[in-house]
């Protein structure tokens, strides 16, 4: 029985991509489209939400003292 081909959207064109190997750039549909995504994320475009307003450094430590 032949597998199923996945297809998923690209995040930054929307083009269908196949999810195999023969994708190397997947889930973006080309390189040019993950170099887009890298730089947006980069220029802090793109972000996580999180809570508060903390830094890489508050409420952490290697070692209580």
């Amino acid at each position: 029985m032949p597998e199923e081909m996945i297809t998923v959207p690209c995040p930054n064109c929307g083009k269908d991509v196949m999810w195999d190997e023969l994708s190397p750039w997947r889930p973006f549909c080309s390189k040019r489209c993950q170099l887009i995504d890298l730089g947006e994320w980069a220029a802090e475009e793109k972000r996580i939400p999180s809570e508060g307003d903390l830094t890489d450094s508050d409420d952490w430590s290697e070692e209580q003292r």
